[in-house]
């Protein structure tokens, strides 16, 4: 026989319902993390070390996912925090509201091709609308307070506040630093130093 003795055989119907439940797990597990009031999570390793994190790429690179489709899940936010260094908590709650959706168009008898071409087109459709919507900002690099706000976004769904706003200048200052006008940023000029401190706001 070419099929594993160990692997699952399902139906159809099964299968859909399985990989549904995997999408929605991983969902709840990263959906308390969410946001500036999100939770912290403890991360304990074979060898007893403590990691504590809402950061949702540490989370899933950490976590040992075995599903499938729950890991094809991980590597797509991975690879959205490897773009644009932040999102990889909204991505997976958007998916599993997706994923959600969709069980309720197959409990009504809609084939899953139908509702993947649907999504294909959504997709295209808010393409156009993001083109449409955004608003360039010229000489961005100038505008220090704005930079400020964006780095305080990303950085206050993964630490206290406290720390987070005074990291924000600090980070938006380094880059201003190294940034050469037309030229690609180098973010390997950028050397982050780990201190020990009596307390993380030092």
């Amino acid at each position: 026989t070419v099929v594993n003795s160990k692997a699952d055989v399902l139906k159809a119907s099964q299968a859909l319902a399985v990989n549904l439940n995997a999408a929605k797990g991983l969902q709840e597990v990263m959906k308390t993390n969410l946001g500036p009031r999100g939770t912290l999570k403890m991360l304990v390793g074979g060898a007893g070390q403590i990691k504590i994190t809402k950061d949702g790429v540490v989370l899933l690179s950490e976590m040992q996912i075995q599903h499938p489709t729950a890991s094809m899940i991980a590597r797509a936010a991975t690879a959205q925090d490897e773009m644009t260094g932040d999102g990889t908590t909204t991505s997976v709650m958007f998916i599993g509201e997706l994923m959600k959706l969709a069980e309720g168009c197959l409990a009504e008898g809609l084939h899953p091709r139908l509702i993947a071409e649907g999504f294909d087109l959504a997709r295209e459709e808010m393409v156009k609308f993001l083109d449409e919507f955004k608003v360039a900002v010229p000489n961005a690099l100038n505008d220090r307070e704005r930079l400020v706000c964006v780095a305080r976004t990303a950085l206050r769904t993964k630490i206290a506040p406290i720390m987070a706003d005074p990291m924000a200048e600090v980070v938006v200052d380094a880059v201003r630093c190294i940034k050469k006008p037309d030229q690609v940023l180098d973010l390997n000029m950028v050397e982050v130093l780990h201190m020990k401190n009596k307390l993380t706001s030092d």
